[in-house]
């Protein structure tokens, strides 16, 4: 087997999609739409990757096919490439390397060396097209900020089996982050952030204390919301994120982490019509320098109440309010 990412150079010839989906390839992947062999499918592509090298079929399941691609860089890709690349031996690191993959693409805390091997690979306790501060494991090999993601899985996949077997000679990458996880899992556990859960309309409310981010508090052009955390406490199919500030509050609307991919295990999430509850939520809405709207630059996003310049603005209205515009505009769709 060998590994090259996918340029257009590859477009007609044979290979083995792993993780990520083009044409022209057999898949192993969760990406929606993928035609993974129904006997391999898992909700991580890492967990197909170490089906398919654990199968007896693994010969006529690959056509034979020796090449590997992915299109993107991320925990799950690395791991999902790498577990194809060594083949049965990968199977000794199964619980981590389904671990780790589970936190690099949906924020999951399934154990500790999972998110620190994810967060030692791509850098951010979320997998998301809009994070491109790249990888730390291929900056410390190459003595510099790698931003092309060939030559980051260049770099990585000869390290990946190293930093399986010894995550703490890595501590210097995956240390920030791994306090950031720690500090806001802390947070819920001494009840300074709060999950408030409305089963009828499975809504979740996040509520979190502003001094999870900093000294200074949250700021929304250089904090994100602690995804990890969340994952872990709020169990609604839709997640209103609440987080105070001196004149009110600032919100995003999300959808589980995991809910992007083709999944066997976790639930499908459906998408909801929130046009209505944009609505309701505008005209409530008394600080109008921002509007309710959708947002979806991120994998998992819905809404935000957004200024002018598409940034996290300051809402007046109070977080029940919220939901209960949320609550009231699924009432009157399903009545509709």
């Amino acid at each position: 087997m060998r590994f090259e990412f996918y340029t257009e150079a590859l477009a007609n010839v044979p290979k083995l999609s792993v993780d990520g989906t083009v044409d022209n390839s057999i898949h192993f992947s969760h990406w929606q739409g993928n035609t993974t062999p129904a006997e391999l499918k898992a909700d991580t592509s890492t967990e197909i990757a170490l089906n398919l090298v654990a199968s007896p079929n693994r010969a006529a399941l690959t056509h034979g096919i020796e090449l590997v691609t992915n299109n993107h860089f991320d925990t799950d890709g690395t791991l999902s490439v790498w577990t194809v690349l060594n083949g049965e031996r990968a199977l000794a690191y199964r619980d981590l390397l389904i671990s780790a993959a589970e936190a690099g693409d949906f924020s999951e805390y399934s154990s500790d060396d999972g998110v620190r091997v994810s967060i030692a690979i791509q850098g951010s306790d979320q997998a998301s097209p809009n994070n491109d501060d790249g990888s730390p494991l291929a900056r410390l090999l190459a003595g510099e900020e790698v931003d092309d993601d060939a030559r980051t899985y260049d770099l990585v996949l000869p390290e990946v089996e190293r930093l399986l077997t010894n995550i703490n000679n890595y501590e210097s990458l995956w240390r920030e982050g791994w306090d950031g996880v720690v500090t806001a899992i802390e947070s819920f556990e001494r009840g300074k952030s709060k999950v408030t859960e409305y089963s009828d309309s499975k809504i979740s409310l996040i509520t979190l204390v502003p001094e999870l981010f900093s000294g200074a508090g949250f700021s929304p052009t250089r904090h994100s919301a602690p995804y990890t955390a969340i994952s872990k406490y709020a169990h609604g199919e839709l997640f209103l994120i609440a987080i105070p500030s001196g004149s009110g509050w600032f919100y995003r609307l999300d959808y589980p982490y995991y809910s992007w991919a083709e999944t066997v295990v976790r639930p499908r999430i459906e998408h909801r019509d929130l046009g209505g509850a944009l609505q309701l939520l505008n005209n409530k809405e008394s600080n109008r320098d921002g509007r309710w709207q959708t947002d979806n630059r991120e994998m998992t996003s819905a809404v935000k109440f957004l200024d002018h310049n598409r940034t996290l603005a300051v809402s007046r209205l109070e977080p029940h309010d919220v939901v209960e515009a949320l609550q009231s505009a699924s009432r009157l769709a399903v009545a509709g």
